[in-house]
């Protein structure tokens, strides 16, 4: 079985590079071991997303009053959201299926292994085993929740984050070890669903990626809503041989003892490099990551690494971007190297956040000056009609030539805006253009304009 382009993986990196691999031309072949979609759309990006749509009604319900509307108590069922949100993802990942045999690929339940000689070996569940060979072997099979030494996990009491999202029942109270997009997530939905839920963060912010700014809103946000917050903290111990958790926090006063039902480790994801015959074909690795170059050739010839295993931002959209530009660069094509400093970032907590480009603080750090612009929601109309005046947008701007270095939002429907700021960085837009570029109101977008015309001293609505 020979093939131009075999891929190791069918998340967001591996079918995104098939399909691109079909639409050239290339013979191609994909290997998956569970489920075409890979964990993003079956234990990440898509299913977490139905999680908080249903938090987010059910948030939406018991505040009707709010909006002039009276209701009966609502009443959530548990069960039938985590059923929603499965089937969800069950539906998407026949969607893929569907996108597999479209454009003609070749999928090959089973786990792959890089052999030298453009060797593909596939074991499969029922023992059988098979060779492939492919001129171009790309290895895309992502990464998986990180296990701290001090919080192994069981998979009952200590959890990550596929057990989070299929719970039997849910727990009265939980503590989320770990402030990055999962851990957020997670705390907004489960509190929102009831849970008492604390938040430990190792360093000085939650969300630490982010611009400061944003890190203080949403803290407040959070507490404002009843979710607990420990930063500069760390759990050194779960004692699980009880009814239900305690939790041993080192804090800056001193020791903490948490008692939860679940302790949900959100403390980033590991690449999954183990056991996928790098060190047989001699592919180099540095830092629990394949080293590649700008085009995704790794140390060995006819090899390749794509997305959470190689650097760079673990983010689904990156993987597919690094899979498109890596089969158009095999197929003889000139592709641009991927910018990964315009890469943005959403997180789907409530309020929202999405980011692109420089912080404040690398801005100056890179030795810029800036012009720094800020617009609250609460100074919005469509913000104040929509209940949702959390959060505010703020730009970040070159002071000498007007270059876009970074935007960072938090709020209702960020995640949707941050497009705009990516393409207008993408095509060099410069403050002066973001400022006349009329954007229409009553909308939570024209937040951009204003915060653009507060960096530049003419703001109108503050």
């Amino acid at each position: 079985m020979n093939y131009d382009v075999i891929i190791i993986g069918s998340g967001p990196g591996g079918y995104v590079a098939a399909i691109r691999a079909s639409q050239l031309g290339l013979k191609t072949a994909v290997v998956e071991r569970e489920s075409l979609g890979g964990i993003c759309l079956n234990w990440g990006c898509i299913p977490t997303k139905a999680l908080l749509k249903s938090a987010q009604v059910f948030e939406y319900i018991n505040h009707a009053a709010d909006y002039g509307i009276k209701t009966a108590a609502p009443e959530a069922d548990f069960a039938a959201v985590v059923k929603r949100s499965r089937g969800v993802a069950d539906g998407m990942s026949k969607g893929v299926q569907f996108l597999m045999k479209k454009n003609k690929i070749d999928v090959i339940m089973g786990t792959g292994k890089v052999k030298p000689g453009n060797k593909v070996e596939v074991k499969g569940a029922d023992g059988s085993q098979k060779e492939l060979t492919a001129k171009n072997i790309i290895l895309a099979t992502g990464g998986r929740s990180k296990e701290l030494p001090s919080l192994k996990q069981d998979g009952k009491k200590v959890i990550g984050y596929r057990q989070a999202m299929v719970l039997p029942e849910q727990p009265k109270s939980m503590v989320i070890v770990g402030s990055g997009a999962i851990g957020v997530e997670f705390a907004y939905f489960y509190a929102t669903m009831g849970t008492k839920v604390t938040v430990v963060e190792f360093l000085d912010n939650i969300v630490p990626v982010e611009d400061e700014d944003v890190s203080k809103q949403l803290l407040r946000s959070f507490k404002k809503v009843g979710i607990d917050v420990m930063t500069s903290s760390s759990v050194e111990s779960v004692d699980t041989s009880g009814a239900g958790c305690k939790v041993q926090v080192k804090t800056a006063s001193g020791m903490q003892t948490l008692e939860c039902d679940i302790v949900l480790s959100a403390a980033g994801v590991v690449a999954n490099i183990e056991n996928i015959g790098l060190e047989e074909t001699g592919i180099k690795t540095e830092k629990g990551k394949v080293v590649v170059d700008e085009f995704y050739n790794t140390s060995v010839k006819g090899y390749y690494a794509i997305g959470d295993i190689v650097g760079g931002q673990a983010l689904a959209h990156v993987a597919s971007a690094e899979g498109i530009i890596c089969v158009e660069k095999i197929a003889g094509q000139s592709p641009e190297p991927l910018d990964y400093n315009n890469i943005p970032g959403c997180t789907y907590c409530t309020p929202e956040i999405a980011s692109v480009g420089y912080t404040e603080k690398a801005a100056k750090a890179a030795g810029y000056e800036l012009k720094i612009g800020k617009f609250p929601f609460s100074a919005s109309g469509k913000a104040s009609a929509a209940g949702a005046k959390d959060g505010f947008i703020k730009m970040i701007y070159d002071a000498k030539y007007g270059e876009l270095l970074g935007a960072h939002m938090i709020g209702a429907n960020v995640t949707e805006m941050i497009a705009e700021i990516v393409v207008a960085r993408k095509l060099e837009t410069t403050g002066h253009e973001m400022l006349k570029a009329v954007h229409p109101h009553p909308t939570m977008s024209e937040a951009i304009m204003e915060a653009t015309a507060d960096a530049y001293g003419e703001v109108i609505h503050l």
